[in-house]
């Protein structure tokens, strides 16, 4: 395979790394608003975040994807292939890591959060110092997984037509004829950026402050 070919999976992969880190970041932030509402004492919100968690784990990515592409269009609201991706795969990802943060901030050992009251902090305080630092410890490693499995699952959306690492590598297989050669390093290149982001998600683990390993 030549360099020239090589490199053009290299730009794919950047467009596939763009797509999941914007995805994922929007994703956390979605995460963080239904996790609160999972854990709230009004059953009415408890009662969304669940159903939307039921939605978007239960049904498969790519339904997602085309559903999302579709449907937008129909009710008038007309945006990008690359916009309806990121949105399909911003909304697939919050409902995993909302789950995961649920189970972070439920894990915070109460005693932690009577003490904290009782000498005076506000809710505010603890949640900065107390319950985000350990719950952000306790589910850091499922976040990280998350976020390898996000840019994995980030090849479904060709079928939007967006043209990633897996699209390119489709698409030059079938014009050089060089099936093995291509897949071999689109395979290669996924491998070396989950390495680098599992590389990067442990070093950042450690430096973490919260409860001790």
């Amino acid at each position: 395979m030549s360099i020239k070919l090589f490199e053009l999976l290299l730009q794919a992969a950047i467009y596939t790394v763009t797509i999941s880190v914007v995805s994922i970041l929007i994703g956390f932030a979605i995460a963080i608003v239904v996790s609160a509402m999972l854990l709230s004492r009004q059953r009415f919100f408890a009662l969304q975040a669940r159903i939307f968690i039921s939605f978007f784990r239960g049904v498969p990515l790519l339904v997602q994807l085309l559903l999302i592409y579709n449907l937008l269009p129909a009710i008038g609201i007309n945006v990008p292939s690359i916009v309806a991706a990121i949105i399909g795969l911003s909304l697939c990802t919050a409902a995993y890591q909302a789950e995961n943060l649920r189970g972070g901030f439920s894990s915070v050992p109460s005693g932690l959060v009577e003490s904290a009251e009782m000498v005076g902090m506000t809710p505010v305080q603890i949640f900065r110092r107390i319950k985000a630092p350990i719950a952000l410890r306790l589910t850091f490693p499922a976040l990280i997984n998350e976020a390898i499995l996000i840019l994995k699952a980030s090849s479904l959306v060709s079928v939007v037509g967006v043209i990633e690492l897996t699209r390119m590598a489709q698409d030059l297989a079938g014009s050089t004829f060089l099936p093995l050669e291509i897949f071999a390093s689109a395979g290669l290149i996924y491998l070396v950026i989950n390495w680098i982001v599992a590389l990067a998600g442990g070093m950042i683990e450690r430096s973490l402050p919260g409860v001790p390993r």
